[in-house]
């Protein structure tokens, strides 16, 4: 059995960056609608943490953004999601 190398996240913890698209609830966010918009193409945020998905060998970036409403939200984002602003 091999250990696969992990792959290097390219956006670190604080880093500022934008929704490339639309992030939407897949399901998994609580209180909110499947399918609604948690933030919108070019919305700002802060990441707050970063994992790793084990199984796909990917970073998984928690970001905090200001929705439209005014309100908070951390979405998990995909490096294809994400811009640096």
């Amino acid at each position: 059995m091999t250990m696969m190398d992990i792959r290097e996240p390219v956006f670190g913890w604080g880093e500022r960056v934008a929704a490339a698209v639309d992030l939407v609830n897949d399901g998994s966010y609580p209180g909110v609608a499947a399918e609604a918009v948690l933030a919108e193409a070019g919305s700002v945020g802060e990441i707050v943490n970063v994992g790793h998905h084990a199984d796909a060998n990917i970073p998984v970036y928690l970001v905090e953004f200001l929705a439209a409403s005014g309100t908070q939200v951390v979405v998990g984002c995909l490096e294809e999601e994400l811009v640096r602003v």
